[in-house]
């Protein structure tokens, strides 16, 4: 099967690109459409992504959106972190903006490729979680919702740090994989600390109405599989499930150039698949 590929563009309040891709929007059925978030230094041409995409497609039957996150830090060329001063500034609740954007232009027949949606699937992959719990609580459009290695809460810095951040106004972050030092500005911690309510992300699952399936990799060296336990345990108890991938790491073993799949990749895929065939049904 050949899926569909269509490339889209939608700008924020700020004017600032969010640039996207529709997977499959010719074998649509029904109302329903998946949604991908990517996390921290993470971009929707990251490794996996694009295969999983095309996979859920496959697999669920519905299409797919992901994007970037105007504050992704990844420029026009969709490979490279050319945009850091965006990086710099982004916070989490405008990450928030931007998934409502994107959902917004999905429901109105906005986006390239792809008939109106009613119905929404959300898929967030580590920081992307804190987007897609917060949304699945709160948007009455979601229907279902899946976390891949989600954080379960997001004040993850020492009083020192903070202080330091403050003081500075920015922390930089190794990007181990560029080499590049990545500045975060203490707008986000402020964020943090101004919506701490709305971001909290347990109290968010134990408000959800859809139903919602955790997959976390046991062997998870970024995102600690207690963080899936604490999601699980805050969460409803009868529309939850909680799967634990065996020998599964923060991006299942996949990596960046993607070259190829692995058990765990396929496992999370399929598991995400299934979910979303039963629950974005009409």
């Amino acid at each position: 099967m050949t899926v569909r590929h269509t490339e889209f563009e939608l700008y924020n309040k700020d004017g600032d690109p969010i640039r996207g891709d529709v997977w499959g929007g010719g074998e649509a059925r029904g109302k329903g459409a998946i949604v991908i978030c990517h996390g921290f230094k993470g971009f929707k041409n990251w490794g996996f992504f694009p295969y999983a995409a095309q996979q859920l497609v496959e697999g669920a039957g519905y299409p797919v959106v992901q994007f970037n996150f105007s504050g992704s830090g990844i420029g026009p060329d969709l490979e490279n972190f050319t945009e850091l001063d965006k990086f710099e500034r982004n916070t989490f609740s405008k990450e928030l903006d931007e998934l409502k954007l994107v959902l917004d232009a999905a429901e109105a027949g906005e986006l390239p490729g792809l008939l109106s949606r009613e119905r929404f699937g959300l898929l967030g992959h580590s920081r992307g979680g804190i987007s897609t719990i917060v949304t699945a609580a709160e948007d009455p459009r979601v229907v279902a919702l899946v976390t891949w290695n989600a954080i379960a809460h997001i004040d993850r810095w020492s009083e020192e740090q903070k202080e330091e951040w403050r003081s500075k106004g920015v922390m930089e972050i190794l990007n181990a994989r560029t080499g590049q030092m990545m500045p975060v500005g203490v707008g986000l911690l402020e964020d943090a600390e101004c919506n701490a309510e709305r971001l909290d992300l347990e109290r968010a699952v134990a408000r959800l109405e859809v139903p919602y399936l955790i997959i976390h990799g046991e062997d998870d060296e970024s995102v600690s599989i207690a963080d899936g336990e604490r999601l699980a345990a805050a969460a409803p108890a009868e529309s939850t499930r909680f799967e634990r991938i065996k020998d599964g790491g923060h991006t299942f073993g996949a990596v960046h150039p993607f070259a190829g799949t692995t058990e765990q990749l396929d496992r999370a895929v399929d598991l995400s698949a299934g979910w979303f065939a039963v629950y974005l049904e009409e």
